[in-house]
């Protein structure tokens, strides 16, 4: 019998259309404006920090972040994992600065934490977290004050780990600034959107500044405003650009069905780990890696690696899930290993995949498999005793 399985499931309800529909019969301004406003309040008030910019994608997200992280500390090298989204090493070529990768911890699937702390040094200008599918990458909380004592931020990709925390606190809550994703596969979707969530104002003003082509007048300190009228007294004050920006704004239509998607959040989050735990609590673990570690996670989808490099169980493993109608992507998040990726030719040595072993696995021998509130118990059984028994 098929599974039937898709990547995701009904994350646009029929609840989240009729509000939709009932704002837009009132005829309203569509463009970014009161909803975006009071979506940005409610989502930094869900995470825990002073203010947040919707924008239109995670990938922008990723991009002025490192834009106003380039405005604040100048270029130089920004730590990352090889594992991850395009945009996350993109958004750091773009901006000038060079990627300085780590392997990761096979248990959490983000960057070995001690691996970070050996190539921090003076060229260091951040660290980019990417919180992979719903785990905690926090595992050392000397990285922290290792950071701190240098001087030198961390950035947090959150973009598929909404509500996963750290010592009970939400992961986007410990660094410079933080990147979340509402791409229809997420947690919680705005079709397509992302948000910037930060509590330095310095950081939160170059942000709304480089969503809005770089125009002054979308900052909310007066004196940054002043500051700019003042030095530029032949410009109209309404078409000041202070950066060659984006415009990477986001819709009403978002925020709408964002602010109606973020009431359900945290019921969904408690329902897709639980999900995770039975799914894992009865894969076989000789076949299959287990142990990852789910304390504070927040799971995006069924993490599937085979526990050794089999190319023989790798084939019979996608075989099967084709065969039953279960969507699954290979190499887990992003396609697996960057590296090997044709964007990063003559930037990296060709050979560079090489050193991150624990990313190659997983670019092999690693899979996600959809995980949505609404599965039932018995269909992620069905699952597991598939795969036990290819």
């Amino acid at each position: 019998m098929d599974l039937n399985w898709p990547l995701m499931e009904n994350n646009i309800t029929r609840q989240d259309l009729d509000v939709l529909i009932d704002f837009l019969k009132r005829a309203p301004i569509l463009t970014q404006s009161s909803n975006v406003k009071a979506f940005e309040q409610e989502w930094s008030s869900w995470l825990g920090v002073k203010n947040s910019v919707f924008v239109n994608s995670g990938a922008s997200a990723n991009l002025i972040t490192l834009a106003a992280l380039k405005e604040m500390k100048g270029v130089g090298e920004v730590i990352v994992s090889p594992f991850g989204w395009v945009s996350d090493i993109a958004a750091i070529l773009q901006n000038g600065f060079t990627p300085v990768f780590v392997d990761i911890n096979p248990q959490t699937m983000s960057m070995d934490n001690q691996q970070i702390q050996e190539k921090l040094n003076s060229r260091t200008r951040a660290v980019l977290m990417i919180h992979i599918q719903g785990f905690d990458g926090f595992t050392d909380d000397n990285l922290f004050k290792e950071l701190n004592d240098r001087g030198i931020p961390l950035i947090e990709d959150v973009c598929e780990s909404h509500g996963a925390t750290h010592n009970g606190k939400k992961l986007g809550t410990f660094g410079l600034a933080s990147n979340f994703s509402f791409y229809y596969a997420h947690h919680m979707s705005t079709i397509e959107g992302g948000m910037v969530s930060a509590n330095d104002q310095e950081f939160y003003q170059i942000i709304r500044m480089f969503r809005s082509h770089g125009m002054v007048r979308e900052a909310t300190d007066h004196s940054i405003k002043d500051r700019y009228i003042r030095e530029n007294p032949e410009l109209n004050p309404a078409f000041i650009f202070a950066f060659p920006a984006y415009n990477v704004r986001n819709t009403e239509i978002g925020a709408v069905l964002g602010r109606n998607q973020l009431k359900r959040l945290d019921d969904n989050i408690t329902k897709r780990t639980q999900n995770l735990k039975l799914f894992l609590g009865n894969l076989d673990a000789n076949r299959y890696r287990t142990d990852f570690s789910v304390k504070g996670s927040s799971n995006y989808a069924f993490n599937l690696v085979l526990r050794e490099a089999d190319g023989i169980l790798c084939e019979k493993v996608m075989k099967t899930l084709r065969e039953k109608k279960v969507e699954f992507r290979r190499g887990s998040a992003g396609g697996g290993n960057q590296l090997r990726q044709p964007y990063l030719k003559g930037i990296v040595s060709p050979n560079a995949y090489k050193n991150f072993p624990e990313i190659d696995h997983i670019h092999f021998y690693g899979f996600y498999i959809g995980n949505y509130p609404t599965l039932r118990e018995d269909r992620i059984l069905q699952l597991c005793e598939l795969l036990n028994g290819v």
